[in-house]
């Protein structure tokens, strides 16, 4: 039979004297453990309150001690600040005041030797100023006369509007196989013949002849040529508008062709530029 000591007698308390222990009230161990709990809330929102209340920029400079800086926002996304407008001088002004200008390049073009001729150092140019002068003087006038390389007694002349290769002869003819070189009109650093009444040489059908210039664009760019150097120690003439094509004689007629390898090709295509005969 078990022992049920530890029960409370079944009969009315009174009568044996028996009575519940009222030293701790019932429920105590859980009202402990729901005050911790509350206390802990309580902490956990006046910790969350406190950090919401610190400023936005306290927040983003905090944390590895650095600051936010105008190429990042507090988002962490980059953003570019102007740049700044300096009033001083580039820095990168030559010490004497004046900039570098950058030299012009002249275009590829065959050779006979299947490299691109070089600038010829023959060909005339304007003399340069004399030191010291308050303004730059009128170039003087380069008058030249075009001398065949493998025909050295013949010469451009021209007659008819067209120019062919002539022997020398009296003084009409050094009149009109007698040139002035100026200045490309499409390139100045090419160049441009002209004849004694004012007409430009030009290449037309692929022809040279002498022309009055017209104002057109066309014209400048037909009536500019530029001397490349030849390997027989003279100078090609090549086509500003048509790059690879050069004057050359053929059955002693002056006309424009595309470059070819070859002695003949090379010999006929070749000139020098020599006083003028008038």
């Amino acid at each position: 039979m078990p022992d049920n000591k530890s029960r409370p007698p079944q009969q009315p308390l009174w009568e044996h004297g028996w009575a519940p222990d009222t030293s701790r009230a019932p429920g105590t161990r859980r009202l402990w453990l729901a005050g911790v709990l509350a206390v802990a809330t309580v902490v956990a929102c006046v910790a969350t309150v406190s950090l919401t209340d610190r400023p936005s920029d306290e927040r983003s400079a905090s944390g590895e001690g650095r600051t936010t800086s105008d190429k990042e926002t507090s988002s962490g996304l980059i953003s570019f600040a102007s740049p700044t407008v300096s009033g001083s001088p580039s820095a990168s002004a030559t010490q004497g005041g004046a900039s570098p200008s950058a030299s012009a390049s002249s275009s590829a073009s065959p050779s006979p030797n299947g490299g691109s001729p070089a600038s010829a150092s023959a060909s005339p140019a304007p003399s340069a100023p004399a030191a010291g002068g308050g303004s730059d003087p009128e170039p003087a006038v380069v008058r030249r006369s075009v001398q065949s390389v493998n025909h050295p007694d013949r010469h451009w002349r021209v007659g008819d509007g067209r120019v062919r290769l002539e022997a020398a002869g009296g003084s009409e003819f050094r009149a009109d196989a007698t040139f002035t070189v100026v200045k490309g009109l499409a390139d100045a650093s090419c160049h441009s013949f002209r004849t004694s009444d004012g007409s430009h040489l030009r290449h037309r059908d692929f022809v040279l002849r002498a022309e009055r210039d017209d104002g057109s664009s066309l014209f400048r760019q037909d009536a500019t040529f530029c001397a490349r150097a030849s390997h027989l120690g003279a100078v090609m003439l090549e086509s500003v508008n048509y790059p690879g094509y050069f004057l050359r004689h053929q059955n002693f007629q002056v006309k424009l062709e595309r470059y070819e390898h070859g002695g003949q090709y090379a010999s006929d295509s070749a000139f020098r530029l020599v006083e003028g005969l008038a």
